[in-house]
């Protein structure tokens, strides 16, 4: 039975810009404290500036650099799905409606910081190395979809849910260690907060004070479970408290309102202030792959409460207040991104099969006896197949 999701902190909109005046002489993280139920909103779904004393530094340029970023994931994504629904890719986590959470945190990082994604951060990873062509190679079923330059500091797509935490806070710790002042830029979903590896992580990074940001996609269902069956906490960036760091809850379809709040933790990272939890509340819009029928488990009502509120139409509407953006320039960005796109996945598609040693040559510096005898028996059975 479907169940109907509470909308009550997406209508709580009205009250943003209020703390957002009142705590001017605050520091972000003080003005909107989760424990106070804030939602920090800098642009409201109609593409108005609620919180103009909000408003984060950037230049027109980089506006529609970060609108273009959102609308090339929102076209891979597409087509990464019809790719898919043709049989010519395998299953995918559709990243449609979250576009500006992923764009937006990734854009208030340089590109020394590292990044640590989970599943659905298009937008974030292409725009710290990854490209179209090794997002198609690596959803065609090969690893080396996962080799990005060595300078990008980008970690590989991480299933597992919450597993990549650790990894990031290990990360951080050597920054520190090392006397360095990147950052870590951690992804996960509301659901990944169940997770043992998440309050370990959280609780290490605070205790050691690593340059770790914690970005929580907060898209209301953990497959097919509510969020409200993951936490009895009224938000996630409260949970913050308990581990002794800041953390605040963003309109996650707000591009402006991320990038400013992941710019103040940033700084924190930089500074040695250690940790920061950001909680994006967001929406995804399509399934949570595409082996999955979100119609079992949530209300057409929902679905259709939160298209208004897309993250690319209230951007573009702001841009486009702006005189930044017009319909032709958005034409002319598809239609290059749509012949990359076509370009990429025919390269993918004409790409030999990788070889059967690729399983086992990567997993360790020096192979186990365990995976020594695994591979002699698939090389055995690869040659009594083609004997047959």
């Amino acid at each position: 039975m479907a169940k109907t999701i509470d909308h009550s902190k997406t209508k709580r909109e009205e009250t943003v810009a209020g703390n957002g005046a009142v705590g001017q002489e605050l520091s972000l993280f003080e003005a909107f404290d989760p424990l106070n139920g804030a939602q920090f909103q800098v642009m409201d779904h109609t593409g108005a500036i609620v919180s103009p004393q909000w408003m984060p530094q950037l230049s027109d340029e980089r506006m529609v650099e970060g609108y273009r970023l959102m609308l090339t994931a929102r076209a891979v994504d597409l087509r990464l799905v019809s790719y898919q629904r043709q049989g010519r890719i395998f299953t995918l986590p559709p990243c449609m409606g979250q576009e500006a959470a992923a764009a937006g945190s990734a854009f208030a990082l340089e590109h020394r910081d590292w990044m640590v994604p989970a599943f659905r951060e298009l937008a974030a990873m292409l725009h710290k190395g990854a490209t179209i062509k090794s997002i198609f190679t690596y959803y065609s079923g090969s690893e080396f979809g996962s080799v990005f330059p060595e300078d990008a500091h980008l970690m590989p797509i991480t299933v597992p849910i919450s597993s990549q935490l650790p990894h990031a806070v290990g990360i951080g710790y050597a920054i520190k260690y090392r006397g360095g002042d990147d950052v870590v830029m951690a992804y996960f979903g509301d659901g990944g907060t169940s997770q043992g590896d998440f309050n370990e992580s959280l609780n290490f990074a605070a205790v050691f004070s690593c340059p770790v940001i914690f970005f929580c996609n907060n898209n209301q269902y953990a497959i097919s479970v509510p969020r409200t069956h993951q936490t009895k906490s009224k938000t996630i960036a409260q949970k913050a408290i308990a581990y002794g760091m800041p953390g605040i809850q963003v309109d996650g379809n707000d591009f402006l309102a991320v990038y400013r709040a992941t710019e103040e933790a940033v700084k924190r990272g930089r500074a040695g202030e250690g940790p920061t939890l950001i909680e994006a509340y967001t929406y995804r819009r399509g399934a949570h792959t595409t082996s999955d029928d979100p119609t079992k488990y949530r209300t057409k009502e929902e679905e259709d409460y939160w298209a208004p509120r897309d993250p690319l139409l209230r951007f573009r509407t702001y841009l486009e207040s702006r005189g930044l953006w017009n319909e032709d320039l958005e034409k002319a960005h598809m239609e290059k991104i749509v012949q990359e796109v076509d370009v990429a996945f025919k390269e993918v598609e004409n790409m030999p099969l990788p070889d059967a040693d690729h399983i086992f040559a990567h997993v360790f510096e020096q192979m186990p006896d365990s995976l020594k005898q695994q591979k002699v028996a698939l090389e055995n059975f690869l040659k009594w197949k083609e004997g047959h």
